[in-house]
């Protein structure tokens, strides 16, 4: 069984898309209705930048997922479709897109404005956020709670084994990561972000979001996607809408994500969009599986001879 992975923010870069874009109309379509849904030069933006204007993140968020969405849909006019699906953070929307739970147009509205809520619920410079490797997760989480005193810090993303993303206030997310380097981690380092994604201080961001969630219309998916919110299934319009607001201040449970992919039968991962930093986590999770990575021409001919040899 194969399943698609899409990546998160982060993974952007200038030029995403590009090739896609030229070679394939139904890429061009899917830029085109971006644009219109959103009032500004999708294609451009992602092209040209600039990248701080890229790396923003009410334009990061619906420039990604328009990525993310033009390459599903080449594949799957070249015959390629997932037994499953899930997502990182923002990612998630993504999955649903591909799943046909969440239509295109509404859902690049939608992003749009969780990046804008996100960036909003915090000022800059208040949060921050921090990698660290080489402690497991349940030492990260003690050493949150230790320096609850200095400030809010809450384990943000479980990716792989060894490898935890704080968030919080700035001055306890930096106490934490001194705090992991001196407990012998290997590396702890604090994250150039924007905001302090997947805490509590999202919770205001989570309930801006909401209302416009209730509006929308959701369907279940045709195949199984599976949540950053304890690795549920998003199987009922419901669910899908509660998991979407628990997500922004949740933290993203990657690896339980993968493993419940891994158990449900997937062997071949396939990464769509931008970027190869999923790849490696499910290096890390499941060690029997092939892992494919999909963001222009060459790779997607990669793809497609593995695809023949699958079938």
């Amino acid at each position: 069984m194969i399943g698609f992975i899409f990546p998160g923010q982060g993974a952007q870069r200038v030029g995403m898309g590009q090739e896609l874009y030229r070679r394939w109309g139904i890429a061009r379509e899917t830029f085109d209705a971006a644009s219109d849904a959103l009032g500004y030069d999708m294609a451009r933006l992602c092209f040209e930048g600039p990248a701080d204007l890229l790396k923003q993140t009410e334009y990061t968020q619906p420039a990604l997922l328009t990525v993310a969405v033009a390459t599903c849909r080449v594949l799957a006019q070249q015959g390629v479709e997932p037994d499953m699906a899930a997502g990182l953070s923002l990612g998630e929307y993504s999955a649903l897109v591909a799943g046909r739970a969440l239509e295109f147009s509404r859902a690049v509205t939608l992003v749009q404005r969780r990046g804008r809520y996100m960036q909003s619920a915090v000022p800059l410079g208040v949060g921050g956020m921090a990698a660290i490797v080489g402690l497991d997760s349940e030492e990260v989480e003690r050493l949150c709670l230790q320096l609850k005193e200095v400030g809010l810090v809450q384990a943000a993303n479980y990716n792989c084994p060894g490898q935890v993303v704080i968030s919080g206030e700035l001055a306890a997310v930096q106490a934490c990561a001194q705090a992991a380097r001196m407990r012998g981690a290997k590396r702890a380092v604090v994250l150039e972000v924007s905001a302090p994604f997947h805490c509590d201080l999202m919770k205001p961001a989570a309930h801006r979001l909401y209302e416009d969630l209730v509006g929308v219309e959701f369907a279940s998916p045709v195949f199984d996607v599976f949540s950053n919110v304890e690795g549920r299934l998003l199987d009922r319009p419901d669910i899908i809408r509660q998991a979407l607001y628990e997500q922004v201040y949740s933290p993203v449970q990657w690896q339980t994500c993968v493993e419940r992919m891994h158990l449900s039968g997937c062997r071949y991962f396939v990464e769509v969009g931008v970027g190869r930093v999923l790849s490696g986590f499910v290096k890390r999770i499941a060690n029997d599986v092939e892992i494919m990575q999909v963001e222009d021409a060459i790779t997607l001919e990669n793809l497609l001879d593995m695809w023949e040899e699958v079938c």
